[in-house]
Parts: C-alpha cells; sequence; structure tokens
C-alpha cells in the first residue's frame, strides 16, 4: 500500500517517465478494450469522490491514478477546515466531470498512509497521477486557488500522461465501472515482466536484451523502446567516473565525445534540460561527422524522456535552429 515512485521535487526522473509511459500504454489499451467490447466505462457521478483506506489505497489510488489523476483528501471529522474543503473539494469532483477522482482518507483511521505521505498537518490534499504523488496544498484554500491547481493538474496529467479522465453517465450504475477488472494483458506483458526485474536486480544487459525482445516482435511498442533507451543510458553512466567525465566535457567543449558522456550523466541524473542544451550546443558549434554523431545521441536521449515532454518539443525546436 506504499505510495510508489513518490516525487515531491517536481523533477523528472526515470521512474517518472517510465511511469507516464506505462500509463498511457494502459490507458490507450482500456480505451480499445471498451471499443471492442461495446462498453463505454461509464461512471456514475456518485463514483467520481471514494472513501479509500490503507487495504484499498493499492487499488482505489495507484491502480486508478494510471486512467484518472486521483485527488487525495486526507480529513478528520475533528478538522474544523476540513469540514469547508471537503465540500468544495466533492462538488468540484462532479463540476469537473471525470477529470479526476477524489479519494478521501480518514487520517484517524488510517495513519499509516498519513506517515507515509509525510503529512504534518489537515487539510492536506495531494494528486496522485501514474503512480506518481504529488503536494496540491496543505491547510484552508479558496475556492479560486483550488480550481487553478486543479486545472493545472488536469493539463498535465492529459498532455504528459495521456490521462483524459472517466467517462460520466448520470444514468450509469454507482459502482459498476470502478468495479470492472483491469484491461487484459497484453501480448508481451511477460517480456516487459522480466525487464522490469532484470532492471530492479540492475541486471541492465538482461534488460537491454528483454526490450529488444519485444521490439524484434513489435518495433514500435512504445513502452519497450522507453524500456531500451532508458536501460541503455543507465548500461553507458554505470561505469562512469563522473567527476572526471565533467571534468573533460568543461575542459574541451570541442570534444564531442566528452560532451555526450556528460549529457549521459546530466539526463541519467534527472537534468533534463542541461542534457538537452549542451548537445543542441555541441550540434550547433560542430559540423561533418561530430555534428551528426551529437545530433544522433540527442535524438536517442529523446527516447528516454518520450516524444511527448515538453523538455522534448523545446529542445527538437532548439535542434532544428541549429542544424539550419
Amino acid at each position: 500500500m506504499q505510495p510508489r515512485n513518490m516525487s515531491m521535487s517536481g523533477v523528472v526522473d526515470l521512474a517518472a517517465v517510465k511511469a507516464a509511459q506505462e500509463a498511457k500504454a494502459k490507458a490507450e489499451q482500456a480505451r480499445a478494450e471498451a471499443a471492442r467490447t461495446g462498453g463505454t466505462g461509464a461512471v456514475s457521478p456518485a463514483d467520481l469522490v471514494i472513501d479509500v483506506d490503507e487495504a484499498g489505497f493499492d487499488r482505489d489510488v495507484l491502480q486508478r491514478s494510471t486512467e484518472v489523476p486521483v485527488v487525495i483528501d486526507f480529513w478528520a471529522e475533528w478538522c474544523e477546515p476540513c469540514k469547508q474543503l471537503s465540500p468544495v473539494l466533492e462538488r468540484l469532483a462532479v463540476e469537473y466531470n471525470g477529470r479526476f477522482l477524489l479519494a478521501k482518507i480518514d487520517v484517524d483511521a488510517n495513519q499509516m498512509l498519513m506517515q507515509q505521505f509525510g503529512i504534518q498537518g489537515i487539510p492536506a490534499v495531494f494528486a496522485v497521477v501514474a503512480g506518481q504523488a504529488l503536494p496540491l496544498f496543505q491547510g484552508a484554500a479558496g475556492e479560486a486557488q483550488i480550481r487553478q491547481t486543479l486545472d493545472q493538474l488536469v493539463q498535465v496529467a492529459e498532455q504528459r500522461f495521456g490521462l483524459t479522465g472517466l467517462t460520466v453517465d448520470p444514468d450509469a450504475e454507482p459502482g459498476g465501472a470502478l468495479a470492472a477488472g483491469e484491461a487484459p494483458a497484453g501480448p508481451y506483458d511477460s517480456l516487459l515482466e522480466a525487464a522490469a526485474r532484470a532492471l530492479d536486480g540492475n541486471d541492465l544487459d538482461g534488460a537491454v536484451q528483454a526490450y529488444k525482445n519485444v521490439l524484434a516482435e513489435d518495433p514500435a511498442h512504445p513502452e519497450a523502446t522507453l524500456g531500451l533507451a532508458q536501460a541503455e543510458l543507465l548500461r553507458r553512466v554505470r561505469d562512469m567516473d563522473p567527476q572526471q567525465v565533467r571534468t573533460d566535457a568543461a575542459r574541451d567543449p570541442g570534444d564531442v565525445q566528452a560532451q555526450i558522456a556528460a549529457a549521459d550523466l546530466d539526463l541519467a541524473g534527472g537534468h533534463v534540460e542541461d542534457a538537452f542544451g549542451r548537445l543542441v550546443d555541441t550540434v550547433a558549434r560542430t559540423a561533418g561527422d561530430d555534428r551528426e554523431t551529437a545530433r544522433v545521441r540527442l535524438l536517442e536521449l529523446f527516447d528516454v524522456v518520450g516524444a511527448d515532454h515538453p523538455a522534448v518539443v523545446t529542445a527538437r525546436r532548439a535542434l532544428a535552429r541549429a542544424l539550419f
């Protein structure tokens, strides 16, 4: 029940990127399955606000966050500000018509979750998107501020994670869609699970091979493409001496291999814009084979982050200016 991949800093790391791509794939798979079976997957307005406890946290929050942003309202019966905030959140959940799901957690009955989220006082409101937890606000908040925060949340969920929310049908039976099982397993799930186990065991060679096995059958498979790029990056930086790499890159900006190695380290450390900017600058200052080498590595690093990431969109424009 522990929140996985909790990232409070907002820095994009490889785990968050992987979760985003997995969330997109699962959402697309669920929509495709609903279309195939003729179902709408619609929920009733009553399903947009749910009570969650520790036993159901994984199912009701983490798993659902791969379909829709889940806003968590940590509250208690004795908390007077909670009694003012909670009705506003519940009303907005219905008004936003499935763009987010509101999960209410009573901290008195679920103190372990309160500790895991590091909550010092209530009311406290968090969101979980594709398994990634982030704080929204704590304490009393005006409705205008809440709306602005929710607008930003649903925008990020759609643009970065491909989560367009739930379909709401006023005539749907309450609890019907929420009780439905998960989307059927995909044809490569066993290979992808083998790759994930290899990564968890720091067997980067095994992970690379597992992802390549998927791509041999389905060259455009999005999760395998992303996973392979990440595993290859981690394998490249595994034996690097970070201090030496950065010293070499700083000493000779014209050394393409030194800049590539430093860019790999930047990205592996979560410094996405730094990695992309370094290679765009390298492309701009070089020519011939050196320029092509830097350009190809930059495109490979785009695959690590994913084409929809805002930093990739910005870097692609910068790369075009550097080339032309």
